[in-house]
């Protein structure tokens, strides 16, 4: 028995049928999609900046595209967009990861904060971004985001770190314009030890 033909059957069908063509994982999820199936739950509920968001998220979708995309937080930026630059960093349960690494399905039970969440609710700036101001660390400001959530991980974990414990914490973010010394003293402003 062949089920009814419904616009959301032959849209997902159109969909998956271009994903067969170059993966044979395609070809599973077009022909559940073709018979009623999914593969992955599409709506899910995610926290976001301490705010429970619903999102349609196809089973794919990195964090960083769903976080742009989907949820208009474009503060997270896609730079190399293969975890290389650092320019999409969040924090996930608090520790900071690559969101353009991470499948939004794997982060529905956690507390996700994008850079909108860091400042205050009445919109003071958090200690890092007022540091880095202070330090001249943003010049083209492209990598500025992920620079102040790694920073923002490392001072959760580590109140007053070293030089060169915060050169380690920050190493995974690249600065196109090299101002890597002024995010490090940012840092060190941040934690109390530069006035």
């Amino acid at each position: 028995m062949n089920p009814q033909l419904t616009r959301r059957r032959f849209i997902k069908g159109v969909i998956f049928s271009g994903a067969a063509a170059t993966t044979g994982t395609g070809l599973y999820f077009a022909a559940n999609a073709q018979s009623g199936q999914s593969g992955a739950e599409r709506l899910i509920t995610l926290n976001i900046n301490g705010r429970n968001r619903p999102v349609d998220v196809l089973p794919s979708e990195t964090l960083a595209y769903t976080l742009r995309y989907k949820l208009d937080l474009t503060g997270t930026k896609i730079g190399c967009n293969r975890g290389e630059c650092g320019a999409c960093t969040v924090l996930i349960d608090g520790v900071a990861n690559y969101s353009c690494s991470v499948l939004t399905h794997n982060v529905k039970n956690k507390a996700v904060i994008s850079i909108e969440g860091v400042k205050a609710a009445d919109g003071t700036l958090h200690a890092v971004q007022a540091a880095f101001i202070a330090e001249n660390a943003p010049q083209c400001g492209f990598c500025t985001p992920g620079q102040v959530m790694s920073a923002v991980a490392l001072l959760n974990r580590n109140p007053r770190p070293t030089k060169q414990e915060a050169r380690e914490a920050m190493s995974g973010n690249l600065c196109r314009c090299g101002a890597y010394e002024h995010y490090l003293n940012g840092v060190l402003r941040a934690s109390g030890q530069l006035a």
